[in-house]
This record gives structure tokens, C-alpha cells and sequence, in this order.
């Protein structure tokens, strides 16, 4: 995924994208791929992506979405494992966070969001994990632990919203769709 954003000058990373996708997946029924593409580009790369880069993309959306739909809890957010520095993987979980709360709103949640107390909890959650860094005078090993907290807790977190918000995406009217 990170290399097909790279090959296509996005400025976000794999995991923002993932979390962009999860959130906005939650928000709304029938978020599409061209959305989600149209959400992480501008307009003057859309039309560069090649069709290896749109099948990637597009494969990867569903799968996401299968993830998310999974009674087995299959779902697991977009973060380098650890072959990368605790570092990076805190930053991956940041932006993983601050994507999740962008697609939220990309996918067009209303106020009705707010009522939900379990889901706006996440959210909060999830908006301070966006703010997450590395803590210099942590040991390793206490940093690994701290990680893996917060790692399942943004499993779980977007499985919870997922699944609180259907009703909320079923009850959502479907926008126009235009054919050309």
C-alpha cells in the first residue's frame, strides 16, 4: 500500500490512508473507492493512477471492508510491525488515529454521532491517540507495552464504531448518483 501511494505522490502514508477508509466506512453505507481515492489525492493525480495502482487500491478497500464486516474480529488497522523503530509504529498509530477521524467526517457523519456514547468516547479516544509520541525517558520494554495497549485498543475502537454505527449508516439517505 505504501508503495503504491509513494509511486503516486500522496502525501499521506498507508496508515492515515487506512484510517481515512476505516473512518469513513463507519460514517457512512456504500463508501466507494473512487471516494476514498478522490479523498486521498488531489484532482491532478486521479487521473495519473494506472490500473494496477486503482486494482491495489481497489482490492484493498474491499478487504477493509470485509475486515470491518467480520464477526471474527479480522480487523486490523494499517501499522508497520516491528521491524520498524517503536518510533515510526507510535507515529503510524498517530496518523492511523487522525485518519480515522478525517474519514469520519469525509464520510459524512452527523450530530446523530455525538448521541452515541460508546462511539464518541472512541472518537475522543481516538483523537488524543492522534496526539501520541514517543515518551524519550520510557524503557523499551514499557514503550512495547504501552504500543500494543493502544494498538488494540484502535482494533477494537473501530470495530465498536463499526458495528454502534450501522443502524446510523442504514438510516443515512444515499447521495445522487450521476452517470455520464
Amino acid at each position: 500500500m505504501q508503495a503504491v501511494l509513494d509511486s503516486l505522490g500522496s502525501a499521506v502514508g498507508a496508515a492515515e490512508a487506512h484510517g481515512c477508509l476505516c473512518g469513513a466506512l463507519c460514517a457512512r453505507e456504500g463508501y466507494t473507492t473512487p471516494e476514498w481515492i478522490a479523498d486521498l489525492f488531489d484532482a491532478g493525480t486521479i487521473g495519473r493512477i494506472d490500473d494496477r495502482s486503482h486494482r491495489v487500491l481497489q482490492e484493498f478497500h474491499q478487504a477493509t471492508l470485509e475486515a470491518l464486516q467480520s464477526q471474527g474480529f479480522g480487523f486490523t488497522p494499517l501499522i508497520p510491525d516491528g521491524e520498524v523503530t517503536l518510533d515510526e509504529r507510535v507515529g503510524a498509530l498517530a496518523a492511523w488515529s487522525g485518519g480515522f477521524l478525517y474519514g469520519i467526517g469525509a464520510g459524512g457523519a452527523d450530530h446523530r454521532i455525538a448521541e452515541l456514547d460508546e462511539v464518541g468516547e472512541v472518537l475522543q479516544d481516538f483523537s488524543e491517540i492522534a496526539r501520541a509520541r514517543l515518551d524519550p525517558l520510557e524503557t523499551p520494554e514499557s514503550g512495547e507495552v504501552a504500543f500494543t495497549e493502544l494498538f488494540e485498543y484502535l482494533r477494537a475502537g473501530a470495530q465498536l464504531a463499526f458495528e454502534e454505527l450501522a443502524a446510523l449508516r442504514a438510516s443515512q439517505s444515499r447521495p445522487d448518483i450521476v452517470v455520464h
